[in-house]
């Protein structure tokens, strides 16, 4: 059963919530793993994935868009709108608005959420499903509001 960790920013800001997206996909890499990045529509996925190229001065994190074909290389991380291909997922950083498909694979799910009424509504309902799948929710409030 997947533990998945909530990370409340104390901003509204969705520029402050991709950094931070960034830098956790940074750690997970830097850890050995090459996780799946779950976004809502494309354009959203190529602002992350251009972002990642910029975050940070220094940064290299290996990434790539994904539309539903695999990687011809397996150490990258994938970005995509559409469910995490079978290989790809152990990890989920859950940037998306809805409940993600998971699998018996999925081992860690990252939820993502800025401050606004919108994202906190939303992540509400993802929570409250997540207990009532069984998995283990944490909530790690950063900084101050």
């Amino acid at each position: 059963m997947a533990e998945v960790s909530f990370y409340i920013l104390p901003s509204a800001s969705l520029q402050e919530r991709d950094l931070f997206a960034c830098k956790l996909i940074e750690k997970a890499y830097r850890s050995g793993n090459f996780c799946y990045v779950l976004t809502d529509h494309a354009e959203q996925s190529r602002h992350l994935d251009d972002l990642l190229w910029t975050f940070r001065a220094g940064s290299f994190i290996p990434h790539q868009l994904y539309t539903g074909e695999l990687p011809d290389i397996d150490n990258v991380i994938l970005i995509g709108s559409v469910p995490a291909p079978e290989n790809r997922q152990k990890t989920v950083f859950n940037l998306s608005s809805h409940y993600p498909d998971t699998s018996p694979q999925t081992e860690r799910i990252l939820e993502i959420l800025d401050n606004s009424e919108t994202a906190k509504t939303a992540g509400r309902d993802r929570y409250r499903r997540y207990q009532q799948s069984g998995m283990t929710v944490t909530a790690h409030k950063i900084g101050s509001a």
